[in-house]
């Protein structure tokens, strides 16, 4: 399963106001009920969750197509998806 794709769970990215010294799992396969985070979905496939830790409170956009190249941050990839 080393080829398969990420799941685009949506066109947008997620914003989420985050808690310093908290760390967020960000769903990496995108089959999580509980998106941008990971529900535990991923077991079976060849995805791992990706951890971001808050440095501070702040708005952060976590990226909700999974084709992100900086993951778990959105890069804009999904204004380039079909």
């Amino acid at each position: 399963m080393a080829d398969e794709k990420p799941h685009i769970a949506r066109k947008t990215p997620c914003s989420v106001l985050v808690e310093p010294g908290k760390n967020y799992m960000w769903c990496a396969c995108g089959r999580s009920e509980k998106q941008p985070f990971c529900d535990g979905s991923h077991k079976g496939t060849g995805f791992t969750p990706v951890k971001y830790t808050a440095e501070k409170e702040e708005w952060v956009w976590f990226c909700g197509c999974k084709q992100t190249g900086n993951p778990p941050l959105c890069d804009g990839t999904h204004k380039t998806l079909d």
